[in-house]
């Protein structure tokens, strides 16, 4: 008796570890099915449904994805309303409706912050394509912060005018050979004195978008802002404290008062800011290396003739040459995903599709018969592709297709502004900054752009700007100081 029940409870055991066995494989069976019919919404800048493109892009990536990757995935975009676009998309997100895939230009950290986005790692580790276009300061700022993706190359932004402006000044050539912040003035100069197009054109030298970060692309580094904290005595101070920040402010509030800089560059929006680029009210104006300098010399070209295509400036030299430093402690900008989603796995497939080889066909060079012909010899760009067309996400420095680029992707002037990004690369200091300062830092930033606004325009003279060094270090300022002496390596 006793020997048939130990045989009929092996009997019983075997059966339970068959069962066992083929439910795990069927599980593990089951986990390996693509998810779909799945509808993922998605929030990102100018790319809503009352714009065209957009509408087409999305469309023509969810067709790729059944047929190459068979992901049954349709997009629904979020139109999102006019004006600061990080604002809209905070309301947007803190009133609980929550895409699945968000881009933001900015205000991601709050959103992080309350367990929001999810921690891309994991996800990056485990893809096909993703993992091996990551470029060295994108692998640095997802180690900082790995909720934000943005494989892009380097971001700096450079200055550009009209070539044929730009050879009859009689003032270019020093500034190439000896681009110094002096050289930049006399030749600011004599574009508004002696314009180069005739009947005041143009009007002013230089224009931006709302602010003087742009401008601090050419002329930081030469009044010494090298990094967010310069070392002075052996200690850290921030740089918009600095006497070399009152130098950089005293020279902007020249350009401004000689009529060099725009008058309405604080109410300048991008639009605004092209606009008068190509209308040749602005000599010159900045924007990201590649793509986008590409985007400005086609439009030039379109709306002025060939002989109109764009120049790329230096940085301005002095105690220091280079657009400004790079921030290594996380994306600016970027593609996210909502930790509340239920289709976390199917938004990070469409991301790892789009770094692949077909991926990259429709994200790099947009369009078959628009942006590009494909010929028995390879590939060729349209003059199109040249004057619209930009990648969605990524860029990586590598570009591989089946059949080889006929066509260079990036124009002369636009390849130039990208060697010119890397030549100057210098990675920054700045740091996160705690949550428990956060509050404190926001005031002391918006009391720098205050005061930098009057100083620039007229308002105070540049003998304030020791009393917003005084305002700054009791909002807040001697405790961040602090914090970064002890913390920066």
């Amino acid at each position: 008796m006793k020997k048939l029940l130990i045989v009929l409870f092996a009997m019983l055991l075997m059966l339970t570890t068959a069962c066992s066995d083929k439910k795990s494989s069927t599980d593990e069976k089951d986990n390996n099915k693509k998810e779909g019919p799945v509808t993922l919404k998605v929030v990102y800048k100018d790319e809503g449904p009352s714009n065209p493109v957009a509408k087409q892009y999305f469309e023509s990536l969810s067709k790729a994805l059944k047929e190459d990757e068979n992901l049954d995935v349709t997009f629904e975009l979020v139109e999102m309303p006019q004006g600061n676009y990080a604002e809209k998309l905070n309301l947007l997100l803190l009133s609980g409706d929550i895409p699945d895939m968000i881009y933001f230009q900015g205000g991601d950290l709050q959103i992080s912050q309350q367990g929001l986005l999810e921690d891309l790692t994991p996800y990056i580790e485990k893809s096909k394509n993703i993992k091996n276009i990551l470029e060295p300061h994108n692998k640095k700022r997802l180690e900082n912060y790995p909720y934000l993706l943005w494989i892009k190359p380097l971001d700096s932004k450079v200055p550009v005018m009209r070539k044929d402006w730009f050879e009859k000044l009689s003032t270019s050539q020093a500034l190439l050979d000896e681009p110094t912040v002096d050289n930049y003035y006399s030749f600011f100069k004599e574009m508004v004195s002696n314009p180069p197009g005739g009947a005041k054109k143009p009007t002013y030298a230089l224009t931006a978008a709302g602010d003087i970060v742009e401008i601090d692309f050419i002329f930081k580094r030469a009044f010494g802002l090298s990094q967010t904290w310069l070392e002075k005595d052996g200690n850290y101070v921030y740089g918009k404290v600095s006497d070399n920040e009152k130098a950089k402010l005293e020279f902007y509030q020249k350009l401004y008062k000689d009529g060099l800089l725009d008058p309405q560059y604080l109410t300048k929006q991008w639009d605004t800011k092209e606009k008068a680029f190509y209308d040749g009210e602005a000599g010159v104006i900045v924007g990201t290396n590649g793509k986008i300098i590409d985007i400005y010399n086609g439009k030039m070209t379109q709306v002025n003739g060939e002989q109109s295509e764009v120049v790329v400036l230096p940085p301005a030299k002095g105690e220091d040459q280079g657009f400004t430093s790079t921030d290594i402690t996380k994306e600016s900008r970027g593609i996210a995903i909502s930790s509340q989603s239920k289709h976390k796995d199917t938004v990070f497939a469409v991301l790892d599709y789009l770094a692949s080889e077909k991926g990259q066909l429709l994200d790099r060079i947009g369009f078959e018969g628009e942006h590009y012909n494909v010929t028995d010899s390879g590939i060729e760009l349209t003059d199109k592709y040249y004057a619209e067309w930009y990648a969605r996400f990524w860029e990586p420095s590598e570009f591989k297709m089946e059949k080889p680029l006929n066509t260079p992707l990036l124009s002369e002037p636009a390849q130039k502004s990208r060697d010119l990004a890397n030549q100057f690369y210098k990675e920054d200091n700045a740091f996160i900054i705690p949550e428990e300062y956060a509050a404190n830092w926001d005031a002391m930033e918006n009391l720098y752009k205050e005061y930098a606004t009057d100083i620039i325009t007229g308002k105070k003279p540049i003998s304030e700007f020791d009393k917003f060094v005084a305002e700054w270090e009791k909002a807040g300022g001697k405790e961040i100081t602090e914090y970064a002496n002890k913390n920066i390596k």
